[in-house]
């Protein structure tokens, strides 16, 4: 029975870890594509130093760890797709997120 016991509780201390692991590189991933947005953002609409939006998008999104998977850009709007490689209990595994970053539409 107690040896039932210690089972039962390394397999629920085993999906903790594997849930808080996800969690973090799901977190890495979206932190990594809101900054690689707004930079490409930022650098499509900037006055005093323009340059290529993706390109700017894929340093940001490199600085943070994150590979860019997709840049587009619609108007004054930079879309981008990041994937963060990681490891979930040991196996590798891809965190994705996207963002969109640009002006604020008028209501």
């Amino acid at each position: 029975m107690v040896l039932g016991i210690i089972a039962v509780v390394l397999c629920l201390g085993l999906g903790a870890t594997g849930l808080i692991q996800a969690q973090a590189a799901g977190g890495r991933a979206r932190s990594a594509a809101d900054l690689a947005a707004l930079a490409g953002a930022t650098a499509l609409t900037s006055v005093f130093a323009p340059a290529d939006p993706c390109a700017t998008a894929l340093r940001v999104a490199r600085a943070n760890g994150a590979e860019l998977g997709a840049c587009t850009i619609d108007g004054e709007d930079v879309t981008v797709t990041v994937v963060v490689p990681t490891r979930i209990l040991g196996i590798p595994r891809r965190a994705e997120a996207a963002a969109r970053a640009g002006p604020v539409n008028p209501l």
